[in-house]
């Protein structure tokens, strides 16, 4: 393994630093979720990227059901909140820290990746400072033995770069043992009532396996979700590696937790994409 060790941008602020108080958080979450059989194979997530504490109880539910999969490489494809670039920026090299031990990249995947688009390019510097990614670790590193990653991070969210993504994804991830995460928050300060109107459409999208009109929507409206982009092209992605199903597995929003202020809140979906069996 080459490339350096990403060091944690919010371990010890979005979440906790101290390993064994993490863990209790993460399954504190997790043992709060009823259990859902899903039938066949989960080929991909939907999950929200805030503060563990805002989004760790929505997030649980897609991550529950890791308990009963078997789980490869872990494909995150994310938006880029900090950094400004063109096309798709991978993290090819290297390992993730967190407080539960390094993730490693599969190197040998991203760097297939990269070979399918000179829009798809190695670039670790955007991922540096970015959180949306970092938010999903806690979950996966305690759930997945042996977990490798795939960081993605998009920016313009451009149908352009979706579908070249998508389409990327497809070929590389063919006969893969991988698990597709798109994350995502969805609308960002409104009150309660109008932010949930408004994700209601989102989520409605996302359930109904609906990738192009999610994608007019975006193009119309992108504040519905930071991550549009990203859930998209996950969509594509699995349905073009046998996803027939989606599944919406919990909605919430910021005002749920914490203080309960309903004034401002921000949205937060957790939504599974899965194969029928054969």
């Amino acid at each position: 393994m080459g490339g350096q060790v990403r060091k944690s941008a919010v371990a010890g602020s979005w979440y906790p630093r101290d390993p064994s108080r993490l863990v209790a958080a993460v399954e504190s979450f997790l043992g709060a979720v009823e259990p859902v059989e899903l039938p066949g194979r989960l080929v991909g997530l939907v999950s929200p990227h805030a503060g563990l504490s805002y989004s760790g109880p929505v997030a649980a539910h897609g991550y529950s059901l890791l308990r009963d999969q078997q789980v490869g490489t872990v494909m995150l494809v994310d938006p880029s909140h900090r950094a400004v670039f063109e096309g798709a920026c991978v993290y090819a090299t290297g390992a993730f820290e967190t407080p539960l031990g390094e993730v490693p990249v599969d190197e040998a995947i991203a760097s297939r990746l990269l070979e399918e688009s000179p829009e798809i390019r190695d670039a670790p510097g955007p991922h540096l400072p970015e959180h949306c990614f970092e938010m999903q670790l806690p979950f996966l590193r305690h759930l997945v033995p042996d977990l490798r990653i795939v960081p993605i991070l998009i920016n313009s969210q451009s149908r352009e770069i979706v579908e070249t993504l998508a389409s990327a994804l497809k070929r590389v991830l063919a006969g893969q043992q991988t698990l597709l995460v798109a994350s995502s928050d969805l609308s960002h300060f409104e009150p309660a009532a109008v932010a949930n109107e408004l994700d209601a459409k989102v989520v409605g999208d996302v359930e109904r396996f609906e990738a192009e009109t999610l994608m007019d929507r975006l193009e119309s409206a992108p504040e519905h979700a930071c991550g549009g982009g990203p859930i998209v092209a996950v969509m594509k992605a699995c349905r073009s590696l046998g996803a027939d199903r989606a599944t919406a597995l919990r909605y919430a929003d910021s005002g749920d937790v914490g203080p309960r202020d309903k004034s401002s809140v921000v949205g937060y979906l957790s939504a599974a994409f899965t194969a029928s069996e054969a």
